[in-house]
């Protein structure tokens, strides 16, 4: 296999890389506010970003999810606003994704282009207080009532729901029905009924907001339903499929970036009159991200290609989640011990690089449940 990009692809990510440069400006101040930058969320609009997997006729550049994959690990190198990163993928692999496949072509003329021009916010809506990684045992409910549906059920933890103008929200008709009875709709902000929460105030990725969706007889046409009655749990795992390559992309971004940053200060840190990086513990934990970062590379290119051929990667999707938010994890803890107490500090930045890489083992799924993914898969 070929694992070189293409000259198409490299002047792209070369591009994305100048370009995510400059949006680091006031980066530590956002951070500690917890504000979300919509400046810099239109700017990425306008250069492209969050078009980059739609297809050309709703607005997008309609790349391939190998190409996709490239240009958000150039982001995420980057772009140090790991928060608008994520908020970034959060929009094009759970809601813009869900709805070049499963919408109507009144739906994706509707949102999609306004969503890639940086319009409108787009938000998926699952997850429940009562109910994390069980997500398919959702207590939110939905009744249809003439030409609408009727949704009540209260969301949680719903990446861009602060200010988002329309939520991809899960309801099911029927507990009994399980997965069965799930269906998918998409929710304008100000229908009548649906409210959401301030930011929930978080470790870790500050400059995305995360918050509450509360649908109280909240009537939604019919047109809004995304796929048929009862597709919601297709429409979810393929969310997710998309979303557990293509978010961590950015990771990889993220680690290849810390790890040059921790190799600089290593060489210009000097203890014992040399430097520290001569120093065999010190090297070897350079070594080993740069093993990590080299790995996460095969396995999430893997993914891409699988994908791109029409391929299922529910197990190649499932590894390479599991694999680099762990290894990201480990190799911004290691950065923050070479870097000693200036890595403790909000100096060198390396302790926000720890708080935004930990929320990477929980959503998308859990490490654990990643797990029992793969377990199932392999017939475990």
């Amino acid at each position: 296999m070929n694992f070189q990009p293409t000259p198409d692809q490299r002047t792209l990510c070369e591009a994305v890389r100048e370009f995510g440069r400059s949006l680091n400006e006031g980066i530590a101040e956002r951070d500690s506010r917890g504000d979300f930058p919509r400046d810099l969320w239109k700017r990425c609009a306008e250069f492209g970003i969050q078009g980059l997997p739609v297809p050309a006729e709703y607005g997008g550049a309609g790349q391939d999810l190998t190409t996709t994959i490239l240009a958000m690990e150039a982001l995420g190198y980057a772009c140090r606003d790991n928060g608008l990163v994520f908020s970034l993928n959060a929009q094009m692999w759970a809601f813009e994704l869900p709805l070049v496949r499963f919408g109507s072509e009144d739906q994706k003329r509707r949102y999609l282009p306004a969503l890639c021009r940086g319009e409108l916010i787009g938000a998926h809506a699952v997850t429940e207080p009562e109910f994390g990684s069980d997500a398919m045992s959702m207590a939110s409910r939905y009744g249809r009532v003439g030409d609408d549906y009727v949704l009540d059920g209260t969301k949680t933890f719903v990446t861009n729901g602060p200010v988002a103008d329309v939520i991809l929200a899960f309801a099911s008709v029927d507990r009994g029905l399980k997965a069965a009875g799930i269906s998918a709709f998409l929710v304008d902000r100000g229908t009548p009924g649906m409210s959401l929460s301030g930011p929930i105030s978080k470790m870790g990725l500050r400059t995305s907001p995360m918050g509450e969706v509360a649908l109280s007889g909240c009537r939604v046409p019919a047109g809004n339903r995304l796929g048929s009655e009862g597709a919601g749990v297709a429409i979810f795992n393929a969310a997710m499929e998309w979303e557990r390559a293509c978010i961590f992309a950015s990771h990889l971004g993220s680690m290849q970036r810390l790890m040059e940053d921790t190799i600089a200060y290593a060489r210009a840190r000097k203890q014992f009159g040399q430097p520290i990086a001569r120093f065999a513990p010190i090297a070897n934990r350079i070594v080993d991200m740069k093993v990590a970062i080299e790995a996460g590379r095969l396995l999430l290119y893997k993914v891409g290609a699988v994908k791109d051929a029409g391929g299922d990667a529910v197990l190649d999707a499932a590894i390479a989640k599991l694999f680099v938010s762990e290894a990201h994890v480990r190799q911004s803890l290691d950065a923050l011990q070479i870097h000693g107490g200036y890595g403790y500090s909000t100096e060198y930045q390396v302790e926000r690089e720890v708080r935004d890489a930990i929320p990477g083992t929980i959503y998308s799924g859990t490490s654990e449940m990643q797990r029992k993914i793969i377990a199932r898969l392999l017939g475990l």
